[in-house]
């Protein structure tokens, strides 16, 4: 196991690992969003106090899930780059950042969105969604450090520390619903009360659905941007000189590829 860890941290051994995972993980996405969205959309009922604006929970929860997850991963890749100096974590640290940045983002939003029928208001500084604003610009601190500083490596070290700072305000989201009265309703599903979660079984299906379905999303634009990240930061390394200079001659060699194809049919 720590000999695969061990080959995968390779940049070069990532890159391809990451390429061929990339169209399944991106398959599985499609699959699973399409499952959860009929089901939670179609299928599940209307909720009997919220009726159909319930429905916004398929996009709002796992958004909201992943704004924390991601930010908890940037800060675990970036404490590992900062440690190790392992220069994939430093290139994933810095890729998951604008990813996190949009599920917060997307789960503000959302929120909004649902805030406005249910409470009569687009916005209150209520505990739980002035965390998460927190949390948003978090993910714009890091963004900000890793394209302000020139040298991407003095960058992840100064964005690592950002990022392992405001881990703090991961279980101040969690649990603001428990610590503080707030506008913002309880977890209806959490580990503590998993066994019976407040919610009907035909509505939690659909979204631990969508929920895998972003985890997969997470995870297929993880490895893009971490293998495009790799590529800029590994630019002068030998393997990407071997890659381009593979790509470069595949390029060259397809029209005369096509000619030869031509001649024969010519033929």
């Amino acid at each position: 196991m720590w000999a695969f860890v061990n080959r995968l941290s390779s940049p070069r051994n990532f890159y391809h690992f990451a390429g061929r995972w990339i169209p399944w993980l991106g398959a599985a996405t499609v699959l699973l969003l399409a499952a959860g969205l009929y089901g939670g959309l179609v299928l599940a009922p209307p909720d009997y106090q919220q009726g159909e604006s319930f429905r916004i929970i398929y996009v709002h929860v796992p958004a909201a899930w992943l704004g924390m997850f991601s930010y908890a991963f940037m800060a675990g890749v970036g404490a590992i780059g900062l440690i190790w100096r392992i220069k994939l974590a430093e290139a994933m640290a810095a890729s998951v950042a604008p990813i996190g940045a949009s599920f917060a983002f997307l789960a503000l939003v959302t929120g909004a969105l649902w805030g406005k029928p249910m409470w009569g208001a687009w916005w209150v500084w209520d505990a739980r969604l002035t965390s998460t604003l927190i949390l948003f610009f978090l993910y714009l601190g890091v963004i900000a450090l890793n394209t302000a500083i020139e040298d991407k490596r003095n960058a992840a070290r100064a964005s690592a520390v950002l990022a392992i700072v405001g881990v703090v305000n991961i279980p101040i989201i969690v649990y603001s619903v428990e610590w503080w009265n707030t506008l913002h309703q309880k977890a209806t599903i959490s580990i503590i009360k998993f066994q019976a979660p407040s919610i009907h079984l035909d509505m939690l299906i659909p979204l631990f659905i969508m929920a895998l379905a972003f985890k997969l999303f997470f995870f297929t634009v993880l490895f893009m941007r971490t293998r495009g990240e790799l590529l800029d930061r590994e630019r002068h390394s030998r393997w990407v000189q071997e890659l381009v200079g593979d790509a470069t001659q595949m390029a060259v060699l397809k029209p005369s590829d096509r000619s030869d194809d031509l001649s024969m049919n010519g033929r």
